[in-house]
């Protein structure tokens, strides 16, 4: 047996809005249909009466009819709903991107996609495409230390020279030491890696003492001369030096690019020099150790052969570092490649010292 809907009841206001709802040509249909649905209850149809006069189901009639006894006019009104997001036009796109370059989150130092989605009411996905397009990442920041080096643009000039046309006849070598690499050992047993599980280690260590690594890399080769040492003195580059002389003799001019660490400027050091002339030494400038390639040869040394090692002691540590630089020499050594010319890295560098008012 068909059930009465229920007599609602109405205010002259509402059946006034409801009666120009359903007649209205500019009002969306949806809405039209629900005031029909109120008016039709408040005269006393039944459900399945409303339902078959206006195509709808009779749990669409219940629906309506609850919304409107509950919240009134505003119930009838569409709510947002999970799905496809709002198209975004031109406008809402850029103020996104200047929000992002020129403001930060309240109680924030950067914007996060969830952040940005919350302050402009968009997806998390539509803001993650604006910020590809864009080339931005909020969430990454790099170092930087624009050369204060009176000589820098003749410097540059020279160590690039090097990489890119190096002399005929000649060993150019990247020289740096790696001070102060620690002997760590867990307090726990690792636990290795397995099929479904990563390898595990204790958060906290053991330290077992430090050792500092000379090392000389090979640009035409990409081959290591390395010596382990435990002080980083004037003495101990020296010492370095001897060997690099023993090691390159049948070179007839060796050119050295190294920084412009005081251990590497000291009186001994230049009389070294003078007595070996077919030593050449070409410094990086102050505040660019990026131009210097050994550094990115330390850099693979720490991420395969010392971060996740496990040392007892320096001896360990020693015995990994000469492990690695053989397998380096015998496995991975390539020629350097530079790309970038020196006037590139010159007007690069002009336009972050603009950017930055120095």
């Amino acid at each position: 047996m068909a059930r009465p809907a229920r007599k609602l009841k109405l205010t002259r206001e509402d059946r006034v809005t409801l009666k120009r709802w359903a007649r209205s040509r500019t009002i969306d249909n949806a809405t039209a249909t629900r005031a029909r649905i109120i008016l039709a209850a408040h005269e006393g149809q039944l459900a399945s009466e409303i339902a078959a006069v206006l195509g709808v189901s009779d749990r669409n009639v219940y629906k309506w009819i609850w919304r409107f006894d509950e919240e009134g006019l505003d119930g009838l009104k569409e709510r947002p709903r999970s799905g496809r997001p709002r198209k975004l036009d031109l406008d809402d796109v850029m103020e996104i991107l200047t929000k992002t370059v020129e403001e930060d989150p309240p109680g924030a130092t950067h914007w996060s996609q969830r952040l940005m989605a919350q302050a402009m009411n968009v997806t998390k996905q539509q803001v993650a495409q604006i910020w590809s397009s864009a080339g931005l990442k909020p969430h990454r920041v790099k170092t930087f230390k624009i050369s204060r080096d009176p000589r820098f643009a003749e410097k540059v000039v020279d160590v690039v020279g090097l990489y890119m046309s190096p002399p005929a006849n000649a060993l150019v070598l990247s020289v740096d030491e790696k001070t102060q690499i620690q002997a760590l050992d867990r307090t726990q047993p690792m636990l290795p890696l397995r099929p479904g599980q990563v390898e595990r280690r204790t958060h906290d260590y053991k330290r077992n003492g430090t050792t500092s690594l000379y090392a000389a890399f090979d640009i035409a080769t990409g081959k290591v001369i390395g010596k382990l040492a435990k002080r980083h003195r004037a003495q101990e580059f020296l010492e370095f030096l001897d060997l690099l002389d023993r090691r390159t003799r049948s070179a007839a001019a060796v050119h050295v690019i190294l920084d412009n660490s005081s251990t590497h400027k000291t009186a001994e050091v230049q009389a070294w020099v003078e007595a070996h002339p077919r030593f050449h030494f070409h410094f990086t400038p102050t505040s660019a150790s990026w131009l210097n390639a050994v550094e990115s040869w330390f850099s693979t040394l720490e991420r395969r052969a010392v971060r996740r090692g496990v040392f007892t002691s320096v001896t360990d540590l020693e015995d990994a570092i000469r492990r690695y630089i053989k397998a380096h020499n015998s496995n991975y050594a390539k020629p350097f490649v530079w790309t970038k010319s020196a006037e590139t890295i010159l007007a690069a560098v002009k336009r972050a010292s603009e950017v930055a008012g120095l």
